[in-house]
């Protein structure tokens, strides 16, 4: 027999090192100088932001910046560097309105109090405080003539205290002598100045003339005349403004940002308001927003209200779709239901829907003199302002708006169970109502653990729903907030405590922090009950 004889094949040389796809030098001095070009414009726009007062987007730009140059910089990160672009972009939009939101919760900011920044609060104070004539004044007769041009601006015709010159005064332009002077003022005057009838609102606070020939509205009788200054003047090397129509000097207090007068001591409330000179400024307060939420029984008593409704709603909405949408897949799964295509899609029309149309039909067929709920069955009920009866309305349109989704997902859920567990629950003489509360629940909490969580982090903050339906009411009497109610979930109590006429954005943010937290919480203990669920289910 034959045999072969097989020669071994030369070894193959050991490879060292790794494998390198090396990077043209042009390529590499494109990619650095892009990333130079990117630093240079984000440190422009983080100076002009911090020089506008702006921190908040300052640190989001800065650190959207930073994540570029450490994808461009570490070799590892180069598969991802082709996405950095829409990384940075949703960086931004991301990252921005958290900085903000947390930045916000430790000061004083709010629009009817602090809404500016210290140097835009100075340059605000001036300009509403306009300009004084000198002591040195004459009053001129006034009989209420007032022209106005084209272009909006206004003229007087005023006559002087001896009754010997009258004067033609438009705004930013030097007086004129009429000569000779009509028995009645013209309807029209020369520059297409026409006669007003009624004198428009605010016009005390408008200076004819120049600033070194002003004349200025006494009263409805009296002009002016003499050379405007500044009411307000700022001393920036002391801090202080000053007050030149009756020489009050007005010092800045940083704790809590406002003017108040040489030797004031803050008491805080009205008391700060009344004093100080307005606007104030933006000041860091540290904890004081959550401070005055804990002591403050006016903020945390319909806090503390709103607090237990939201739990109390969240829970509901989930526990009561969820019950419908199952009933309704474990009935639609059933084989002897005809027509069972049609019925699923009967049970889908409100999921089709629009919420936000669904929610305002119902809130017209629950309106109490006019609804159609009422009058078909002749009820008296206050559905959208009674305490009790406008949060069972929410609870109502709640359910109808998602058991469809439930459904849905129970549907699936269900059809993923093998049918051999039935079959061999039977076989132990399992009744139906011990395989589905042996088997079926148990299965399907495991598939719908996440999706409940996720539902109840929805509900917590379901504002369409409320500021639809009953916009929070009835109201919470008492309630320092314009507009606070007894449906009013955390997030709508947010919102109008944020934009309500009071805008104090500062304390929104702060409240906005704890509900973070505490959808959180309850978000993680969830998830442990999940775990929980899934070792029920290796034992079915």
């Amino acid at each position: 027999m034959a045999t072969t004889t097989i020669k071994p094949s030369t070894p193959m040389p050991r490879v060292t090192g790794t494998l390198t796809n090396a990077e043209p030098l042009w390529m590499r001095l494109l990619k650095y100088l892009g990333l130079v070009a990117l630093d240079a414009m984000a440190l422009l726009l983080v100076y002009g932001f911090v020089y506008d007062g702006n921190i908040p987007l300052a640190i989001t730009v800065a650190l959207v910046t930073l994540l570029a140059n450490v994808v461009v910089f570490m070799p590892s990160l180069a598969p991802i560097r082709w996405i950095t672009p829409g990384m940075m972009l949703v960086g931004l939009l991301v990252l921005y309105p958290i900085v903000l939101t947390v930045s916000t919760a430790f000061t004083n900011y709010s629009n009817v109090g602090h809404p500016y920044v210290k140097e835009q609060a100075v340059a605000q104070i001036i300009k509403v405080g306009g300009s004084i004539p000198s002591a040195a004044t004459i009053d001129y007769g006034w009989d209420r003539t007032l022209y106005q041009a084209e272009d909006g601006t206004y003229a007087v015709w005023i006559t002087s205290p001896d009754g010997v010159e009258t004067l033609f005064v438009p705004q930013n332009a030097a007086a004129q002598i009429v000569d000779p002077v009509p028995a009645e003022p013209p309807a029209t005057f020369e520059g297409g100045y026409t006669l007003v009838e009624r004198l428009p609102r605010g016009i005390q606070e408008v200076s004819f003339g120049t600033e070194e020939d002003a004349f200025v509205v006494k009263d409805t009788r009296t002009i002016s005349r003499g050379q405007l200054s500044p009411k307000y003047t700022y001393d920036a090397a002391n801090d202080t403004i000053t007050d030149n129509e009756v020489g009050t000097v007005y010092v800045a207090n940083d704790s809590v940002g406002y003017y108040f007068p040489a030797g004031y001591v803050s008491q805080g409330g009205r008391a700060d308001d009344e004093a100080s000179i307005r606007p104030g400024y933006r000041v860091f307060i540290g904890l004081g927003n959550f401070t005055r939420l804990i002591n403050d029984p006016a903020l945390s008593g319909p806090l503390v209200q709103i607090f237990i409704w939201t739990i109390v709603f969240a829970l509901l909405s989930v526990l009561s779709t969820f019950a419908l949408g199952l009933l309704m897949a474990l009935i639609m799964n059933d084989p002897i239901i005809p027509a069972r295509k049609v019925w699923r899609s009967l049970l889908l029309i409100p999921y089709a829907i629009p919420g936000v149309i669904s929610i305002v039909v119902w809130r017209g067929m629950l309106n109490l003199n006019l609804g159609i709920i009422n009058q078909t069955f002749g009820l008296d009920v206050n559905w959208l302002n009674d305490p009790f009866w406008s949060k069972f309305a929410i609870i109502l349109v709640n359910l109808w708006l998602g058991y469809p989704y439930m459904m849905l997902i129970c549907s699936g859920a269900l059809q993923s169970i093998p049918s051999e567990v039935y079959e061999a629950a039977s076989v132990d003489g399992a009744n139906p109502w011990q395989k589905f509360w042996g088997i079926t629940l148990p299965l399907l909490l495991v598939a719908m653990g996440p999706l409940l969580i996720g539902s109840f982090v929805f509900n917590f903050n379901n504002y369409l729903l409320i500021t639809a339906l009953t916009g929070g009411n009835p109201p919470i009497n008492g309630s320092p907030i314009p507009g606070v109610g007894q449906t009013d979930i955390l997030i709508s109590y947010v919102y109008k405590s944020a934009f309500s006429n009071q805008a104090d954005y500062g304390y929104a943010s702060a409240i906005t922090i704890i509900i973070f937290f505490i959808v959180a919480t309850i978000t993680l203990i969830q998830y442990s009950y999940t775990r929980t669920w899934e070792q029920v289910s290796e034992n079915v």
